[in-house]
């Protein structure tokens, strides 16, 4: 039996898929507010209704949060394999206790019960986030080391923290996998994520901005998970990236993918900053979600390069060309709306 975390997110719901196909033994994690048929959704890129459905059919769905122990031993009940890929992503400095508690404490329940259960191999989804810009200006790889006095933001701080406790169960003998995915594109997650690249990309866009951004289609994503999960190789760290692009070449790439004009204007950092503190004190003063952060202004011109051959020599793996997976992902958009 092979358990899934976090089911219905758009990494959860494409693994699952993967998964099923294959014929294995299925059983995922989902949140009381979670929309299955947003899983249903996604089987159906893949393949026909009527074998989306049946493969859907096969997966036993367990209602757990993963802060919730007692839950949480239920789903972990004759289980072997274990993908852990339930995560809270925010930024504001204010939800740093939910991430907390959401990324590294129930990432600490996982782990406690991998070991508790004897489960034979782990599979965390962490982040490049938790990957720090070397000081002598080389690529980032698995070997570089997590700068905690850097102005790091909240959520790569509690996604490290959770990577520490995987590399503790690791250390108590339990085999895991880490891997460390760029931005994850995909198709069937509009509302959340880089999801809303594409529901904004689809309006058309103004203006780029001066950092670059790493991206990785979902599919690679989760092929490399599984075939890193079927293999000999344990208690590593893999990188995940398709390419390292310029916002400038990345907005277009998403524009000429909906048919619209590519931006031609750069808009300053300091415009950004300064839209930042308006909407800062405005959320003060009124009370309303922040809807633009430092951290996000500071990641939108920060210029970073990743390494990745050490999952290109482990697995032989080629990433899906970023073009490509615009493209698909924009035309799917497209068809849904």
């Amino acid at each position: 039996m092979i358990l899934v975390t976090g089911g219905t997110g758009l990494v959860g719901s494409h693994l699952l898929y993967l998964l099923a196909a294959s014929g294995s033994n299925l059983r995922a994690t989902h949140r009381k507010s979670s929309d299955l048929s947003r899983v249903k959704k996604v089987f159906g890129y893949y393949t026909d209704k009527q074998t989306a459905h049946k493969l859907f059919n096969t997966i036993e769905w367990i209602r757990a949060d993963i802060t919730n122990i007692p839950a949480l031993t239920i789903a972990f009940e004759d289980c072997k394999y274990v993908y852990h890929c339930a995560a809270m992503i925010a930024f504001e400095p204010k939800k740093y206790e939910l991430l907390k508690k959401a990324n590294t404490q129930a990432t600490a329940n996982i782990v406690n019960l991998a070991l508790v259960h004897g489960i034979k191999k782990l599979c965390y989804v962490s982040s490049i986030a938790t990957l720090s810009n070397p000081e002598n200006g080389n690529s980032i790889s698995e070997v570089t080391d997590f700068n905690q006095e850097a102005a790091n933001n909240v959520y790569s701080l509690t996604k490290y923290a959770a990577e520490m406790e995987v590399w503790r169960a690791a250390q108590e003998g339990l085999d895991t996998i880490i891997v460390n995915p760029g931005v994850i594109l995909g198709a069937g997650s509009w509302h959340t994520g880089s999801g809303t690249i594409f529901k904004l990309a689809s309006k058309g866009m103004s203006y780029f901005t001066g950092g670059n951004v790493a991206l990785v289609d979902v599919k690679d994503v989760v092929l490399a998970m599984q075939k890193l999960m079927n293999s000999n190789l344990k208690n590593e760290q893999y990188i995940l990236v398709a390419a390292t692009v310029s916002y400038k070449e990345f907005t277009k790439k998403l524009a000429l993918a909906f048919d619209k004009k590519p931006p031609k204007k750069e808009i300053a950092k300091w415009k950004l900053l300064l839209v930042c503190n308006i909407d800062a004190l405005l959320s003060s003063v009124f009370g309303t979600k922040r809807k633009l952060l430092k951290a996000n202004v500071k990641s939108l011109y920060t210029v970073s390069n990743y390494d990745t051959q050490k999952i290109k020599n482990a697995l032989a793996f080629r990433f899906t060309p970023i073009s490509q997976t615009i493209t698909r992902v924009a035309n799917q958009y497209t068809c849904e709306h």
